[in-house]
């Protein structure tokens, strides 16, 4: 009815067609109405249009005539013996869904009761009984129905959102399709249904993505590649090389056939980071964590998970925890739990899931971050920094997915608690183990930022600037010391508008965080932040934000404050200080934003270390002498921009390095 094509030829005619940006018509012609599931949002606002309103009223009742008119011929009844089925009293909704015509049928009236509904403003948990056109394509459009319409000679009641769809083959059936409707009905009612969008991101142009039309981009400010380490050079390349040798899939188990040794190569590198005896490498840290926390609780006798003051001292505890929280940006007080769990003979189980890769010298997260010097100077070192954080941690947990920019969950510990784990973990047990080439390019991320502090440098300069801009602009961000930008809004409806109107309006895209995820009435707009988003970028999305929060007139800092705060936000405590100081940052060469002009910069040492890393795998990198004049002209200019950003009178951390010898593929050169 509403085919996007067709839009075009009514835009000079039609004020609202030809006033409408073609982005938005698209978006709002291939999202579903949260109120009238069967139209699309730009449908639901053509009824209320004086011409169009009428003329989509009368097609849709049209279309149902239609499929009634049909309903003796004898063509529909072979399409259901075709299908196996036979006409009879009883009919179920898998029946009507395997008949074409009756399915489309259906879909035609409830589409013209959506419009009647919308036509007069009214939702569809409020619909009256209508028999007439809807009754007979609905139930008595084809022979199959007739039986069943015939039983019952009265209107039919087409079923909504809170009704059911089907009708059971016996009365003390359990009707699940009425339960999984009431239950989505819960979702929308408290606005917490969660909507998916369609976006891709582009490997060449990140942070950029194209949405479900390849030819419209966005940028994206809500992606937990937080580093863009999923289209880094040397991890697209290790990957290139681990699928072209060991192929697409693992072959099974990890005790099956998936055992192979990037997995076991990987778990070193992983136990190395965080100093830890041992590794063991999950489907993802949910993983990694269910397994370990279930598994230990099924073991230890008595085991509590939450120390307080009931707890005798022989009793076996764990105290677990995370050192990022991921929706406000608050840190965990890590070695306060450690005094804690020292005191009452606990374990310890850190989940760095949104701080690996982030934090610390060589990435290794929070834990380290809190040693740095110590941690600096150890360097790569696989020994343990005694009566350090990170050494007092029990067990850690933290993802590929993130800031690694692969995927894949993992957990660190001591040999035997490892071995243990793997021993009987069902979810390490049962679940089929990563492919060899993911693997693979998550270990050359590990270790690319094991070797270059850079990214996660810049990543705060980034951070810095996005929040003191929105404080100068009145804009609520919930205080927080870490990389987390979580703008406040307050209300689900209004979160969900915001996120709508940054996309659809200004090509950005940040998803709209509701309740469970976030309290009711803390709603907001969670803003990611990366080294490779560019100062242009930057000044978009402040003043996108700006627009949005003055167009739907969402409170801002100083309208929170009379409102006595919320989230922290308008209380006073706003100043919160970054975990990263100007001189952790500073290692890095004061690193500075890039601009739409600039190409990503990439660490060649750290490069060289990982493709060293892989030689006994893989072989080493050839390149042709073509590419390597290529990649001379590259790294030469990366290594003059890097050069350009180190303070004047300060020696560069490493010594000059021959292009030649460190040289990167030109096919997978980034840009910004």
């Amino acid at each position: 009815m509403e085919k996007f094509s067709s839009l075009a030829r009514f835009k000079s005619s039609c004020p609202f067609l030809g006033g409408t940006k073609t982005s938005t018509l698209r978006a709002l012609s291939s999202t579903i109405s949260p109120r009238f599931h069967s139209i699309s949002q730009l449908t639901e606002r053509a009824v209320n249009c004086p011409i169009m309103g009428p003329a989509l009223v009368m097609r849709s009742t049209q279309m149902v005539a239609g499929y009634a008119s049909i309903a003796g011929q004898a063509d529909v009844q072979k399409i259901h013996h075709s299908k196996g089925i036979f006409p009879g009293t009883s009919v179920s909704d898998a029946d009507i869904s395997k008949c074409p015509h009756a399915s489309a049928a259906r879909a035609a009236a409830r589409m013209a009761d959506d419009l009647a509904a919308a036509s007069t403003a009214k939702a569809p948990e409020i619909r009256k009984e209508v028999p007439s056109m809807a009754q007979k394509a609905a139930a008595a459009g084809c022979p199959f129905h007739k039986a069943a319409t015939a039983a019952k000679e009265q209107p039919v009641k087409l079923p909504t959102v809170t009704e059911t769809q089907t009708a059971p083959a016996t009365s003390d059936a359990y009707n699940y399709d009425k339960f999984y409707a009431a239950e989505l009905e819960k979702k929308h009612k408290d606005q917490s249904y969660r909507y998916f969008n369609n976006i891709n991101r582009l490997a060449t142009k990140f942070p950029i993505a194209h949405t479900a039309s390849v030819k419209e981009e966005v940028q994206v400010w809500c992606a937990n590649d937080y580093l863009g380490m999923g289209n880094n050079p040397v991890v697209l390349e290790t990957m290139h090389r681990a699928l072209d040798k060991y192929g697409a899939g693992a072959g099974g188990t990890r005790n099956i056939a998936g055992n192979s040794a990037m997995h076991l190569s990987l778990e070193r590198e992983l136990a190395t980071l965080h100093r830890k005896e041992s590794a063991l490498v999950f489907s993802s840290c949910y993983v990694a964590n269910d397994a370990t926390l279930s598994t230990l609780g099924s073991k230890l006798p008595g085991c509590v998970y939450f120390s307080d003051a009931s707890n005798h001292a022989t009793t076996p505890k764990i105290i677990a925890f995370e050192s990022v929280y991921s929706m406000c940006g608050s840190i965990g007080p890590i070695k306060e739990i450690c005094d804690l769990a020292k005191k009452y003979g606990a374990l310890t189980f850190l989940d760095e899931v949104h701080a690996v890769g982030l934090y610390g010298p060589r990435g290794a997260g929070v834990a380290e971050h809190l040693d740095w010097e110590s941690h600096q100077m150890a360097g790569q070192s696989s020994e343990p920094i005694k009566e350090s954080v990170m050494d007092r941690i029990d067990m850690i947990t933290g993802t590929l997915g993130k800031a690694y920019g692969t995927v894949g969950g993992y957990v660190a510990g001591s040999r035997d608690f490892i071995d243990m784990i793997r021993s009987y973990a069902p979810g390490f047990i049962f679940t089929t183990s990563l492919p060899p080439a993911t693997v693979a390019g998550a270990r050359a991320s590990v270790i690319y930022q094991k070797h270059h502090v850079g990214d996660r440098a810049l990543k705060q300069v980034n951070v810095r600037t996005v929040k003191e801009r929105f404080a100068a602009l009145d804009i609520p961000v919930v205080p927080g010391p870490s990389h987390i930008v979580p703008v406040l809004v307050g209300d689900a409806g209004l979160a969900k508008a915001a996120s709508d109107k940054l996309l659809h309006e200004h090509g950005i895209y940040v998803q709209a965080i509701n309740f469970p995820t976030v309290a009711v009435g803390e709603e907001r707009l969670r803003v990611t932040v990366t080294p490779r988003h560019t100062a242009e970028q930057i000044d978009g999305l402040i003043s996108a934000m700006d627009t949005v929060f003055t167009k739907l007139n969402i409170n801002r800092i100083s309208e929170w404050a009379k409102l006595g705060g919320r989230a922290n936000v308008g209380t006073g405590k706003e100043n919160v200080g970054p975990i990263w100081s100007n001189a952790q940052i500073n290692t890095a060469g004061q690193p500075q934003t890039l601009h739409d002009e600039d190409t990503a910069l990439v660490d060649v040492n750290a490069v060289q270390v990982v493709r060293e890393s892989f030689e006994d795998l893989l072989g080493a990198v050839e390149l042709s002498e073509t590419e390597l004049k290529v990649e001379a002209a590259l790294m030469t200019g990366a290594v003059e921009h890097i050069a350009g950003a180190l303070p004047k009178k300060v020696k560069a951390p490493r010594a000059p390095v021959n292009p030649i010898d460190m040289p990167i593929a030109p096919t997978i050169a980034v840009s910004a």
